[in-house]
Protein backbone atom coordinates (compact mmCIF):
# COMPACT_ATOMS: atom_id res chain seq x y z
CA UNK A 1 0.00 0.00 0.00
CA UNK A 2 1.16 3.53 -0.76
CA UNK A 3 1.58 6.64 1.23
CA UNK A 4 -1.76 8.05 -0.32
CA UNK A 5 -3.14 5.17 0.00
CA UNK A 6 -2.71 4.63 3.26
CA UNK A 7 -3.75 8.55 4.06
CA UNK A 8 -6.95 7.49 1.69
CA UNK A 9 -7.93 4.85 3.77
CA UNK A 10 -6.75 6.21 6.86
CA UNK A 11 -8.94 9.76 6.18
CA UNK A 12 -12.02 7.65 5.74
CA UNK A 13 -11.70 4.98 8.13
CA UNK A 14 -11.36 7.25 11.11
CA UNK A 15 -14.19 9.59 10.97
CA UNK A 16 -16.48 6.44 10.74
CA UNK A 17 -14.45 5.06 14.12
CA UNK A 18 -15.53 8.36 16.25
CA UNK A 19 -18.68 8.54 14.95
CA UNK A 20 -19.28 5.18 16.36
CA UNK A 21 -17.61 5.80 19.62
CA UNK A 22 -19.52 8.34 20.06
CA UNK A 23 -22.66 6.55 19.56
CA UNK A 24 -21.60 3.44 21.89
CA UNK A 25 -23.53 4.57 24.87
CA UNK A 26 -22.81 3.89 28.59
CA UNK A 27 -24.49 1.08 30.59
CA UNK A 28 -27.72 2.39 32.05
CA UNK A 29 -26.06 1.74 35.66
CA UNK A 30 -24.26 4.63 35.18
CA UNK A 31 -26.64 6.91 33.29
CA UNK A 32 -26.99 9.28 36.68
CA UNK A 33 -23.26 10.04 36.15
CA UNK A 34 -22.14 13.37 33.79
CA UNK A 35 -19.39 10.64 32.36
CA UNK A 36 -17.21 12.17 29.37
CA UNK A 37 -14.75 10.79 26.96
CA UNK A 38 -11.56 12.07 29.11
CA UNK A 39 -13.67 10.12 32.02
CA UNK A 40 -13.42 6.84 30.18
CA UNK A 41 -9.58 7.04 29.52
CA UNK A 42 -9.11 7.91 33.73
CA UNK A 43 -11.46 4.69 34.59
CA UNK A 44 -9.72 2.73 32.16
CA UNK A 45 -6.39 3.03 33.61
CA UNK A 46 -8.24 1.94 37.38
CA UNK A 47 -9.75 -0.92 35.57
CA UNK A 48 -6.71 -2.08 34.12
CA UNK A 49 -4.25 -1.51 36.61
CA UNK A 50 -5.89 -0.96 40.40
CA UNK A 51 -5.87 1.92 42.51
CA UNK A 52 -3.16 4.73 41.66
CA UNK A 53 -2.16 8.07 42.65
CA UNK A 54 -3.09 11.31 41.13
CA UNK A 55 0.50 11.74 40.22
CA UNK A 56 0.49 8.35 38.39
CA UNK A 57 -2.62 8.74 36.60
CA UNK A 58 -1.79 12.17 35.53
CA UNK A 59 1.53 10.97 34.18
CA UNK A 60 -0.41 8.58 32.29
CA UNK A 61 -3.05 10.39 31.19
CA UNK A 62 -0.72 13.11 30.34
CA UNK A 63 -1.94 15.87 31.84
CA UNK A 64 -1.46 17.97 34.48
CA UNK A 65 -2.02 16.45 38.73
CA UNK A 66 -4.12 19.55 38.76
CA UNK A 67 -6.33 18.09 35.73
CA UNK A 68 -6.54 14.93 36.89
CA UNK A 69 -7.40 15.93 40.81
CA UNK A 70 -10.74 18.13 39.13
CA UNK A 71 -11.57 15.02 37.73
CA UNK A 72 -10.99 12.85 40.89
CA UNK A 73 -13.20 15.40 42.82
CA UNK A 74 -15.92 15.40 40.40
CA UNK A 75 -16.42 11.39 40.08
CA UNK A 76 -15.75 11.29 43.83
CA UNK A 77 -18.87 13.97 45.07
CA UNK A 78 -20.71 11.68 41.72
CA UNK A 79 -19.74 8.70 43.95
CA UNK A 80 -18.03 6.72 40.86
CA UNK A 81 -14.31 7.17 42.27
CA UNK A 82 -13.49 6.60 46.13
CA UNK A 83 -10.04 8.39 47.49
CA UNK A 84 -8.18 6.63 50.25
CA UNK A 85 -5.18 8.28 52.22
CA UNK A 86 -1.85 5.76 51.36
CA UNK A 87 -1.06 4.37 54.32
CA UNK A 88 2.88 4.71 53.47
CA UNK A 89 2.82 8.44 52.69
CA UNK A 90 -0.72 10.15 54.51
CA UNK A 91 -0.19 12.83 52.03
CA UNK A 92 -0.61 11.01 48.74
CA UNK A 93 -4.67 9.75 48.24
CA UNK A 94 -5.25 6.46 46.32
CA UNK A 95 -7.48 6.58 43.79
CA UNK A 96 -10.23 3.50 43.03
CA UNK A 97 -13.80 3.04 41.27
CA UNK A 98 -16.32 2.48 43.85
CA UNK A 99 -17.38 -1.09 44.42
CA UNK A 100 -20.76 0.05 43.90
CA UNK A 101 -19.96 1.24 40.18
CA UNK A 102 -17.60 -1.54 39.62
CA UNK A 103 -19.39 -4.07 36.97
CA UNK A 104 -21.07 -1.37 35.33
CA UNK A 105 -17.94 0.21 34.21
CA UNK A 106 -16.18 -2.99 33.48
CA UNK A 107 -19.05 -4.25 31.64
CA UNK A 108 -18.79 -0.59 29.99
CA UNK A 109 -15.36 -0.85 29.00
CA UNK A 110 -14.54 -4.25 27.92
CA UNK A 111 -16.26 -3.62 24.34
CA UNK A 112 -13.98 -1.29 23.86
CA UNK A 113 -10.72 -3.67 25.16
CA UNK A 114 -11.90 -6.82 23.46
CA UNK A 115 -12.22 -4.45 20.08
CA UNK A 116 -9.01 -3.65 20.78
CA UNK A 117 -7.54 -7.25 21.67
CA UNK A 118 -8.97 -8.79 18.32
CA UNK A 119 -7.14 -6.09 16.04
CA UNK A 120 -3.49 -6.60 18.08
CA UNK A 121 -3.60 -10.40 18.78
CA UNK A 122 -3.09 -11.53 15.74
CA UNK A 123 0.16 -8.69 15.41
CA UNK A 124 3.79 -9.18 16.96
CA UNK A 125 4.94 -7.03 19.86
CA UNK A 126 6.90 -4.73 17.43
CA UNK A 127 4.18 -3.89 15.06
CA UNK A 128 1.90 -3.61 17.82
CA UNK A 129 4.45 -0.93 18.59
CA UNK A 130 4.58 0.45 15.44
CA UNK A 131 1.03 0.60 15.70
CA UNK A 132 0.81 2.70 19.08
CA UNK A 133 3.62 4.82 18.03
CA UNK A 134 1.90 5.87 14.26
CA UNK A 135 -1.23 6.83 16.01
CA UNK A 136 0.77 9.37 18.83
CA UNK A 137 1.89 10.78 16.39
CA UNK A 138 -0.24 11.86 14.34
CA UNK A 139 -2.25 12.49 17.68
CA UNK A 140 0.57 15.02 18.24
CA UNK A 141 0.51 16.18 14.69
CA UNK A 142 -2.62 17.38 14.65
CA UNK A 143 -2.88 18.82 17.49
CA UNK A 144 -0.25 21.32 16.18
Amino acid sequence: MSTDDAIRAMLLLLPRMMGRLKRVSQPQALDDFALAPRHRSLLSYLVFDGPLGVNELAQRLEVAPATVSLMVSDLSRQGVLERQEDPNDRRRAIVSIAPAHREAIEEWLAGFAHAWRVAFDPLTAEQRQLFVDTLQTYAREIGD
